[in-house]
């Protein structure tokens, strides 16, 4: 396997779990967690990883979590649901933002798997495991890396690139992120990019799980200045050109006398 000498040989154990909403056993396992149901697939990831440390398998502070595409989306869903069962958190070519997933390259097509978020009844569903609208305030976030491709062609860049600026906003400093620009929705485009980026991976979950160099995060309670600051609008920012250019009228006049 591919993260055997990567991290099985230094004494580290691996955990594949299979989730409803996945196609591991038939239909019926893939349905169950469609559209409203999503959350079915969430809760089965967080009971797997209760159960690893009640069975002694492992600690919190030593569990991390990888995945890509949709299981960037399920990993980003565990950030944001329970931060505090994971240790470290790998994100890769992920969906985010599930507002505006069907606006971008492929998402239209899955909204039969998620739903529509354009429909108000759906996006009452949808918000629930949107990553990039779950960010809160006061939260301790684990150390998370978020990879993605520049020329993605399936899930846009925009959702990781949105995400970790938003974490930013908040504060949050265990927040790391690696744009490849080449590879498509792989994340490399040749074996040796493939090399690099599963390196990079294995050696942010070492020093986030094995030496604790990377420490978690808390976003911070109130908004910075500058988030506080109100967005631009024409209804106050032509008031104030205008008291500028008065200003400097009055400025160049009083020169002149």
């Amino acid at each position: 396997a591919s993260f055997g000498a990567a991290w099985l040989e230094k004494g580290n154990a691996y955990v594949q779990a299979n989730i409803r909403g996945g196609g591991e056993f038939g239909p019926r396992w893939h349905q169950a967690a469609l559209k409203e149901k999503r959350n079915k697939a969430y809760e089965d990831f967080e009971a797997v990883a209760r159960h690893l440390v009640a069975r002694g398998v492992t600690c919190h502070s030593k569990l991390g979590v990888q995945g890509g595409s949709n299981g960037g989306l399920l990993t980003g869903n565990m950030l944001v649901r329970a931060p505090e069962l994971f240790g470290a958190i790998v994100c890769q070519v992920p969906l985010l933002d599930m507002r505006r997933f069907n606006k971008l390259l492929a998402g239209a097509s899955w909204m039969g798997e998620y739903g529509d978020p354009d429909s108000p009844a759906e996006w009452g569903f949808l918000q629930k495991y949107s990553p990039y609208h779950q960010l809160r305030r006061g939260v301790t976030y684990p150390p998370i890396l978020f990879t993605t491709s520049t020329r993605d062609d399936r899930v846009h860049p925009g959702h990781a690139r949105k995400m970790v600026h938003k974490m930013a906003q908040l504060g949050v400093q265990s927040v790391f992120y690696y744009e490849n620009i080449e590879g498509g929705h792989g994340g490399a485009a040749d074996n040796r990019q493939r090399a690099f980026m599963s390196t990079l991976a294995y050696l942010f979950l070492d020093k986030a799980l094995s030496s604790h160099s990377l420490k978690p995060s808390r976003s911070e309670q109130t908004p910075t200045f500058a988030a506080r600051l109100p967005a631009p609008s024409a209804s106050w920012i032509a008031p104030l050109v205008g008291a500028a250019v008065i200003v400097a009228l009055a400025i160049v006049e009083r020169r002149a006398k």
